[in-house]
């Protein structure tokens, strides 16, 4: 491992590398700042070697981009693309990005942005369920957010013009933009052909027992989750996990720390850059998360309240997603003769042996959260954010959706499950402070101020 022969001077450095490229998969001249790229090509060697001796991935740097490519072991539905306000894509938006990185690989140096969307609009005529209409001010928004997505990561830059400003008119408005052909041809290099597919667990990595691959597949949940459960896991993989050196490589390489319990372990990111959520953290949402964690821990862990009833996992646990994958996926598209159909690449779960005793976790009813929930409004909710305060209920699902990003919790019939990682939260106390009061600069009496 080239991460045990870096001087400790200079170690810090390159776990910062580690972490950028680990946390953006693409990286440019621009994206995410102008500081990534040079640090990452400094490392490139070093780093090349060992992302793919512990994950198994492989690392592309040229003079504009760093690109790691991936094997995915499972979908994950908690990373989707977002806008620059922070909405996340749609069926309309991903499509229209995935159109506007077809067009701009047929494209020269230049286009414009109202060509860029008749290309996109010609396109999306022959696709059955999809259509960019320029008439439209709701497809125009959807565009235009499929395009600064791009421009973010450095795909095409602005050089005349505003998007914003062809949104609202296209007929006054109009943007102009370079192509960085290079970015373009990084963005989007799937492992398979689509078209050869029927599944898209055709695009997961095919699960092999042979040890250095389940160590490397260990390693990717250690470095991409929130926290590793061994009840997730197969035998290999909960010996992988076990062994201290396992840990110990992910910790050398990205600088994370191990927290390890019986029942798995968590990489804890004190830089708080490798993860785009931040927990505990501030906002509303956050905050109220943590404080219904708190709750959930003193209720599971009381000693004089009843034993909460408990539950393995749902047997199908994550495959909802490919499910609703593949129905969405057109036939028409799919090139018959190419398609394999004996492919087992992948699988969203993993399989469990039905000679083992599953484990189970404490049920938290639904009517109990939402009492719970409903204490908690009363008790801070002049604290919450004024979109919140008039949302109550939007908000306890908020909250309840990152603790369910964060594998705390698992919802399931008739409430949620507990996973261990939430203890950790118990005993949290929440602190309101006051704002100060303004300074009364008319006051209608002496007595009055005085009392």
């Amino acid at each position: 491992m080239r991460a045990e022969e870096i001087p400790s001077l200079t170690l810090d450095s390159y776990q910062r590398a580690a972490r950028l490229v680990l946390t953006n998969h693409l990286i440019t001249r621009s994206y995410p700042d102008r500081l990534a790229l040079p640090l990452i090509r400094r490392w490139a060697t070093d780093l090349r070697d060992d992302l793919h001796e512990l994950f198994g991935y492989r690392l592309d740097v040229t003079e504009t981009t760093a690109r790691l490519f991936t094997p995915t072991d499972r979908l994950d539905p908690e990373s989707p693309a977002k806008t620059a306000s922070d909405r996340t894509f749609d069926r309309s938006r991903y499509a229209y990005l995935a159109l506007s990185l077809a067009a701009l690989g047929r494209s020269g140096s230049q286009i414009t942005l109202s060509e860029l969307a008749d290309h996109v609009a010609a396109s999306a005529a022959q696709i059955d369920g999809v259509e960019l209409s320029t008439e439209r001010a709701s497809d125009r928004d959807a565009f235009v957010d499929a395009v600064g997505w791009l421009a973010m990561r450095g795909a095409i830059a602005l050089t005349d013009g505003d998007a914003s400003g062809w949104a609202a008119d296209p007929e006054s408005g109009e943007a102009l933009y370079d192509i960085d052909r290079g970015v373009v041809v990084a963005l989007f290099r799937p492992p398979r052909a689509l078209q050869h597919l029927r599944s898209v667990q055709g695009l997961l990595a095919e699960r092999s027992g042979d040890t250095v691959e389940v160590g490397r597949r260990v390693r990717r949940m250690l470095a991409s989750r929130p926290v590793v459960y061994a009840a997730g896991l197969d035998d290999e993989e909960r010996l992988q996990l076990a062994i201290p050196r396992t840990t110990k490589e992910v910790e050398l390489l990205t600088g994370l720390v191990a927290e390890r319990r019986a029942e798995g372990v968590a990489m804890i990111d004190t830089s708080a850059r490798m993860s785009d959520l931040r927990f505990p953290g501030t906002g509303t949402v956050s905050q109220v998360a943590l404080l219904l964690a708190g709750e959930i821990a003193d209720r599971v862990l009381d000693p004089d309240a009843p034993v909460p009833e408990h539950l393995p996992l749902p047997e199908q646990f994550g495959s909802t997603l490919v499910e609703e994958l593949d129905r969405a996926i057109p036939e028409s598209g799919i090139a018959d003769e190419l398609v394999d159909d004996t492919d087992s690449a992948g699988s969203d779960t993993n399989p469990r042996d039905p000679d083992e005793s599953p484990h189970e976790f404490p049920l938290i009813e639904d009517a109990w959260v939402d009492t719970t929930l409903q204490s908690l409004v009363e008790r801070y909710g002049r604290t919450f954010a004024a979109a919140w305060q008039a949302d109550p209920v939007g908000l306890g699902r908020a909250a309840l959706a990152l603790l369910e990003r964060l594998d705390l919790v698992v919802p399931v019939t008739g409430g949620y499950l507990i996973l261990p990682a939430l203890a950790r939260y118990r005993g949290v106390v929440a602190t309101i402070r006051e704002r100060t009061p303004e300074i009364d600069l008319f006051p209608s009496t002496s007595e009055d101020t005085t009392a």
